[in-house]
């Protein structure tokens, strides 16, 4: 049953640190389910007595989920209201959790894993949904910057935990903390966030169709890519029914008139910018945490000091997610964007140079990926911010589009440093990165540049 509520009577600038923090849990807990298998994969293999070709579906299936329905979640947002999309996925998260870590068979572990991924595709277009509605002006930037931190977190905690949970109870216990985190966002949902009003609207079921198909044919083949085995022509041939299925989606809904995503509104320069420069810092954050940890275990490092190393990235764009939200609107959310876009390049080309030899001193490295997080966390929370402000960014499936170019970034900078390494070295990995980077300070420039955009 829709919720009927006025918008504009109900909940407009109502966020408080409380409704703020039931937010930021979901936000949390969808992105450490999304990497804390990653460690244990290797134990769950084992106990499954299953080879990698079938056991990385326990990561990849989750990933695939999360891109395909992530529209989607936003536009059921909008029809039934986000809040209670909102606590739904959140209830999901916990029962796909309990499901995952009591699997009797791999396919059933895989199963809870892709219901998951469904599930926490709501988090990010309902989250930034409800905090661009409760909170606004100089407020909204902050609580963003909340937002952009603990996304920074959960990628830091999330291998971390995966890797130490299961050294001392088995991978089985991985999931468990995702549980009381959920739980906790579910009651602190109900108890401070005002109702969000959902809206009749009719359902572009072909439009649908036709954005979930290719997003997951265009995500399956990425992590083909790195598998062995696979025909290359596979690849090519899941890449072009990805094409296609988007190319039609775009002539679709340019056509109809109550399309499941407004391209016209997509089309606008601040919602653009925002999603190419949100590509672009995903891009080399997806680079980097596969990169960086491969060439120091291949040049002799043990995993405990890559991880740790490894860390100073989502770190630093934990600590400044906070800082970057408060004085955003103070110093101008573009000026901000260009200038994460140009730290972010200039990291991404000391990474090339830095690792053109091995045996890089740590000492060396370190500051590099330190400067890296400046410039990632100099440009999450403006691209966020700018898409939230935008005319698509006020619909569910904008803002589910939004957050889908930004895992595609991941997906896509991971994806490249696979196909990379197997004609070329590490320094191709980030003069790419640097060449994308440059593309999204470009953008930048494109378009209007009205006051505190």
């Amino acid at each position: 049953m829709t919720e009927v509520h006025p918008r504009s009577a109900v909940g407009r600038d109502s966020g408080t640190p409380l409704s703020l923090a039931a937010l930021l849990a979901g936000t949390l807990v969808g992105t450490v389910s999304n990497n804390v298998v990653n460690v244990p994969l290797n134990g769950i293999l084992d106990e499954f007595d299953a080879p990698l070709g079938s056991g990385v579906f326990v990561v990849t299936g989750f990933l695939l989920a999360l891109a395909a329905t992530i529209p989607l979640a936003g536009w059921f947002g909008d029809r039934f209201g986000r809040r209670r999309v909102y606590c739904a996925a959140l209830l999901g998260t916990a029962i796909c959790a309990i499901g995952a870590a009591t699997a009797p068979s791999l396919p059933l572990l895989i199963a809870w894993r892709c219901l998951g991924g469904i599930a926490a595709a709501a988090f990010a277009p309902a989250a930034m949904g409800l905090i661009s509605w409760m909170f606004t002006a100089e407020r909204r930037g902050r609580a963003i910057g909340a937002w952009a931190s603990v996304n920074g977190i959960g990628q830091a905690v999330g291998p971390s935990m995966g890797g130490v949970v299961a050294d001392a109870w088995g991978w089985r216990w991985v999931f468990v903390p995702l549980v009381p985190v959920a739980l906790a966002g579910f009651v602190g949902a109900v108890r401070h966030i005002p109702p969000y009003p959902g809206t009749k609207m009719r359902f572009d079921l072909a439009g649908a169709l036709a954005l979930t198909f290719g997003t997951a044919c265009l995500v399956l083949a990425l992590g083909l890519i790195s598998q062995p085995g696979v025909a290359i022509w596979v690849v090519a041939g899941t890449a072009a029914a990805a094409v296609a299925a988007l190319a039609w989606f775009t002539w679709h809904c340019a056509r109809v008139e109550e399309p499941f995503v407004d391209v016209r509104l997509v089309r606008e320069s601040r919602f653009a910018r925002s999603c190419l420069a949100a590509f672009a810092q995903m891009f080399c954050l997806g680079a980097t945490l596969l990169a960086i940890p491969l060439y120091l275990i291949g040049d002799g490092g043990s995993a405990s000091v890559t991880g740790v190393v490894l860390f100073v990235v989502p770190a630093t764009m934990a600590l400044l997610g906070p800082l970057v939200g408060h004085w955003l609107d103070r110093l101008r959310p573009r000026r901000v964007l260009r200038t994460g876009l140009a730290v972010l390049f200039v990291a991404q080309i000391a990474l090339a140079i830095a690792l053109a030899q091995s045996g890089t001193a740590l000492v060396v490295l370190i500051p590099i990926l330190v400067v890296n997080g400046i410039g990632i966390a100099l440009v999450q929370t403006p691209a966020a911010t700018g898409a939230t402000r935008s005319p698509a960014g006020a619909q569910g499936t904008g803002l589910g589009l939004f957050n889908l170019i930004r895992f595609g970034g991941s997906a896509v900078g991971a994806a490249w440093v696979a196909v990379a390494l197997g004609f070329s070295a590490y320094p191709t990995v980030f003069v790419a990165s640097a060449v994308i980077v440059a593309l999204g300070q470009v953008g930048s420039f494109v378009g209007p540049d009205p006051e505190r955009t």
